[in-house]
């Protein structure tokens, strides 16, 4: 079972003196809709080629758009050493949660 995080919780984190990094699996098409500033952005299935861009030293909240690829990715960033969590609901969850201006799609 993958650990989750709500949004307003990583709301709480990023603002805190030792954020996550923020790994979105979006498509660039869908970054290109809406996006939270500041992620580190390899589509989901880039990531297993892209593993270097990650850092092992800090916690990885990864997002998607609702949540299931997200942690799909966080599951499998976890089994190579990886603190990974998802972000429960994805940027759909954010937006709904945590700023309702932002699009969605």
């Amino acid at each position: 079972m993958v650990p989750e995080i709500s949004p307003p919780q990583l709301k709480e984190r990023l603002a805190s003196g030792d954020p996550p990094v923020v790994l979105d699996v979006r498509e660039p098409w869908e970054r290109d809709i809406v996006r939270l500033a500041g992620t580190v952005d390899i589509p989901m299935g880039e990531v297993p080629v892209r593993l270097g861009e990650l850092p092992q030293d800090k916690e990885i909240v990864v997002m998607c758009k609702a949540g299931g690829r997200s942690a799909m990715a966080a599951d499998f960033l976890q089994r190579r050493g990886y603190r990974a969590v998802n972000l429960t609901g994805g940027i759909l969850a954010w937006a709904r949660e945590v700023d309702p201006s932002l699009a969605t799609y």
